[in-house]
């Protein structure tokens, strides 16, 4: 089965955010493939001209750095007016795709079939508002079981949970105890689902059972809060930011008063086996940290309190 190729135009000017409606695209060989906006190849002497050279051969061959993502979290991670990726994530793997002298391709597909696109080597990497965790790294389940082989991270945002509510929260939700005794929407296979899996287990120990509905996609999700299905959904931050203020969402929604749930960094997902690709990855992240290009692209969607100050690699607990 052949992929749809969609290709790249020079990164946009700053526009305002778009949740698009479109059926998610398999994954596989059948996925759907998006070209990014990368710059013009082959860097010159003193940017990532020595990076590039120490790229694994098939990718510097290829030209291409192909990137799994789940393109349907605005602000993170989306299609534009136009149908490209846009937001944080297409932007930024853009900017190092550019600075090693390669091209970008997006291949969108489900959330919870990032991991094992990587693992299987559909993709080179995943960009996808991933938070690192020890858990992904070692592939351990919440019972310390293997469940896969794992994955590396190279980790280029701080980010947390919230919770979101309609406006005025009329069931008074604040702390993840609160939410005993109601139904929460979450998007499936994040690690908000895997917060309220445990969190289920708090809530029986209190005799106030918690109702948890794991949708496809976060919009699923903040439609249930919205139709009062749900008392609340869980967000990374700069979603729940966006879905409590963007003109579109109409005011209908908030972030609780309480802290995060759980802080993490976004971490560009990687096979255990290609340390190779992993290490030029954070060279390059670092490089462009330093001359400023990583700070422009989070300026962009306003998400400048989330920076880290250098790449680390795994650096999830």
């Amino acid at each position: 089965m052949s992929r749809t190729l969609i290709s790249a135009c020079p990164l946009a000017p700053t526009r305002a955010l778009h949740t698009p409606s479109r059926a998610l695209a398999a994954v596989g060989v059948g996925g759907l493939l998006l070209a990014g906006c990368a710059a013009d190849p082959a860097p010159a002497a003193g940017t990532g001209a020595d990076l590039r050279g120490r790229l694994p051969q098939s990718v510097k061959a290829a030209g291409v750095l192909r990137i799994g993502s789940y393109l349907n979290y605005v602000p993170v991670d989306f299609k534009g007016p136009d149908g490209r990726p846009a937001g944080l994530d297409p932007d930024l793997a853009d900017a190092l795709a550019g600075y090693l002298g390669l091209r970008a391709e997006f291949v969108d597909m489900p959330f919870e079939k990032l991991i094992p696109a990587v693992q299987s080597k559909q993709v080179d990497l995943a960009m996808s508002a991933v938070i690192d965790t020890r858990q992904r790294q070692t592939g351990t389940d919440d019972d310390g079981r293997q469940a896969d082989p794992g994955v590396d991270f190279v980790d280029y945002f701080m980010s947390g949970t919230s919770i979101v509510v309609k406006t005025g929260n009329p069931a008074g939700i604040n702390t993840l105890d609160s939410l005993c005794g109601h139904t929460v929407a979450v998007q499936r296979g994040t690690l908000q689902d895997g917060i309220m899996a445990r969190q289920t287990v708090a809530c029986a120990k209190l005799a106030k059972p918690l109702q948890v509905h794991a949708l496809t996609n976060d919009d699923q999700a903040l439609a249930e809060v919205g139709g009062g299905v749900a008392v609340a959904g869980l967000n990374d931050y700069p979603v729940a930011v966006y879905n409590t203020t963007a003109p579109d969402r109409g005011g209908r929604f908030q972030l609780t008063s309480g802290h995060f749930v759980q802080s993490g960094p976004y971490g560009i997902t990687l096979d255990r086996g290609n340390a190779q690709l992993r290490d030029v990855l954070a060279k390059a992240l670092d490089q462009l940290i330093r001359n400023g290009g990583y700070g422009k692209v989070l300026a962009k969607w306003n998400v400048g309190p989330g920076a880290v100050s250098s790449a680390i690699v795994n650096g999830g607990l």
